[in-house]
């Protein structure tokens, strides 16, 4: 156990490092840019970043306890499950580093196991971020850890504070399947990122979750539960948008829509217009027939042969793989470890 009384050490405080600097004119022109789509008829779309305000964090949170949404859930079962080959596999006394951290518990599970040197935590949501440091600390008061408030949705940079490459091996942690969120050329992308710091330090590696290609019921089911959390969760993405560019959604004119595309082997969010609306803004407008969608979020869903193809693409090892299954074939998710 790396978690020291108090009483024997002083607790240590969490540093906290803000690199996502959002303007406010620049994140207007953004959410305007994909609600007029660039001023052309089409799709409208919304980035999935900003379903994470401090209340949709929350509600996220509040969705990875629902029984249809089974993705933190199993992936946890595999960590516990498989968590002596994974302690076997990742190095330990590394920097750890949790991309999307969020409430950093998925990250914490593995502090006993893999006994990191230094825990850092990356998210967009900083003040979420923040408060959620605050408590890990308390629980782990000797371990150094550093927040980065970070939009690494484009560019992964990271903080001096992280670490020099000197320093030891270095394991991003990605987990939750929130990779699926890019696209498959975007995903290279962000991977091959990720390659680039990890070649830096000899032994580092990612460690990441990946949600398998599976049934379209229990798919859509997932991302859109009987309780409606997941609904409340995609339509407070509207409340935030007319708070960050003065826009005047209306929940009652929108509903949640979730649906499998087989072709793109993906599950889409949208908000769905019930009727037709017009949204004004300072400046401009839309207007959105009855039936009319606003793209919110895609989840693409892998093979674990996909993903493993994807990773080696990238620059990392052949895989190790973990799943809920005796053959990863078989598995509804898994988790992945690949040397850089």
């Amino acid at each position: 156990m790396i978690c020291l009384s108090p009483h024997k050490l002083p607790m240590k405080t969490p540093l906290f490092v803000q690199l996502y600097q959002p303007q406010a004119a620049c994140v207007r022109q953004e959410l305007l840019r994909g609600l007029t789509h660039n001023g052309q008829a089409g799709a409208a779309w919304i980035a999935p970043k900003f379903l994470y305000d401090a209340l949709g964090s929350r509600l996220f949170d509040a969705i990875t306890e629902l029984p249809e949404y089974y993705p933190t859930r199993t992936e946890a079962d595999i960590v516990r499950v498989h968590g002596h080959a994974i302690a076997r596999s990742v190095p330990s006394h590394a920097t750890l580093i949790d991309l999307g951290a969020g409430n950093c518990a998925k990250a914490a599970r593995l502090f006993d196991s893999l006994l990191p040197r230094r825990y850092v935590a990356v998210d967009i949501s900083v003040d979420y971020l923040r408060e959620a440091l605050d408590q890990l600390q308390r629980r782990y008061p000797t371990l150094d850890m550093l927040g980065v408030g970070q939009d690494f949705s484009h560019t992964l940079a990271l903080p001096a504070e992280v670490g020099a490459p000197a320093d030891g091996p270095k394991v991003f942690f990605y987990p939750g399947s929130s990779i699926g969120n890019f696209t498959p050329d975007q995903a290279l992308a962000f991977l091959r990122q990720v390659h680039a710091v990890c070649a830096q330090s000899s032994g580092s590696g990612l460690l990441i979750g990946v949600d398998l290609l599976k049934d379209a019921a229990e798919l859509e089911a997932a991302y859109d539960d009987a309780l409606g959390v997941t609904a409340a969760f995609n339509r407070n993405l509207l409340v935030h948008v007319n708070r960050l560019c003065g826009s005047d959604f209306l929940l009652p004119d929108w509903v949640h829509l979730a649906r499998f595309n087989s072709e793109l082997s993906r599950v889409d969010m949208h908000v769905q217009a019930r009727r037709a609306v017009r949204v004004q803004w300072s400046g401009g407008e839309r207007h959105f027939a009855q039936g009319e969608c606003v793209h919110t979020e895609s989840s693409y869903k892998w093979t674990v042969a996909g993903f493993s193809a994807l990773l080696q693409q990238a620059g990392f090892s052949v895989p190790t793989v973990w799943t809920d299954a005796d053959t990863p074939e078989q598995g509804r998710f898994a988790v992945m470890w690949a040397h850089a």
